[in-house]
């Protein structure tokens, strides 16, 4: 067994071990599922789009965006309270290795959530999937990487428990509603819906949504993976700049 598969298999024991975290990762996404589900089933939003065809997709990158930004940054947080970081430092094993491995686990978990998050909707909820939905997978990996990315910086700034619930937080929440996941964009004044191509949740969510719903062909969501590759790429800089081995430094 080598250094990464023995690192993954460790993070991933070791996310299984708290399971109040396992139940509100995937049970949290098929709540917000079933409320809007029951409260708009029927109707259709512009465009002539059945509103759980819109507002599925927009959950369930939401959701998934949400748990591996949680994820991974609580990680890195611990890991260097608890001086997890210097010790790998002295190490033979690589500091990408380890970051590697819980990424690993990130994308894994989103793709479970992905699949059951989906049944549901199909099954409950009377979800339609267009023939282009193979698409939506790179959407969800090149998005889980992006959020993944992004818990890097805030696992890295936040040196506390609810330093990190409140930093996640401040940024997901109003992301859930300025992307376009919980409200239909096209309803926002004009310079809200331009702020709006500034977060990485529009193009994971619109990405996933092209994707299910057959919008746009091939291009749109490939297009979307584009974003948030440089999402991805603008979230892993800033965390180089800010790492810190240690609370003590």
């Amino acid at each position: 067994m080598n250094a990464y598969t023995a690192v993954t298999r460790a993070s991933y024991l070791a996310y299984l071990r708290d399971r109040t975290s396992v139940i509100f990762t995937f049970a949290f996404p098929l709540v917000f599922l079933i409320v809007f589900g029951m409260l708009f089933q029927g109707q259709s939003v512009d465009g002539g789009l059945s509103y759980i065809n819109y507002i599925a997709p927009g959950v369930l990158s939401w959701g998934i965006g949400n748990a591996a930004l949680f994820g991974v940054a609580f990680t890195l947080m611990h890991w260097r309270r608890d001086d997890l970081l210097r010790l790998i430092w002295r190490t033979p094993t690589p500091l990408p290795t380890v970051l590697g491995a819980r990424y690993l686990v990130a994308l894994g978990t989103g793709l479970v959530q992905a699949v059951l998050f989906t049944a549901v909707a199909l099954g409950a909820f009377g979800l339609h999937l267009s023939g282009s939905w193979p698409l939506a997978l790179p959407v969800l990996v090149f998005g889980i990487t992006a959020f993944a990315a992004l818990g890097l910086v805030v696992g890295t700034l936040a040196n506390t428990p609810e330093a990190v619930a409140a930093i996640a937080n401040c940024v997901m929440v109003p992301m859930a509603f300025l992307s376009g996941a919980f409200y239909p964009i096209d309803l926002m004044p004009g310079w809200l819906q331009g702020l709006s191509r500034a977060l990485p949740l529009r193009y994971f969510d619109e990405g996933v949504t092209d994707a299910v719903g057959g919008r746009g062909g091939v291009a749109l969501p490939f297009l979307d993976c584009a974003a948030l590759t440089g999402f991805t790429l603008l979230f892993a800089l800033i965390a180089t700049r800010t790492f810190r081995w240690s609370n003590r430094n």
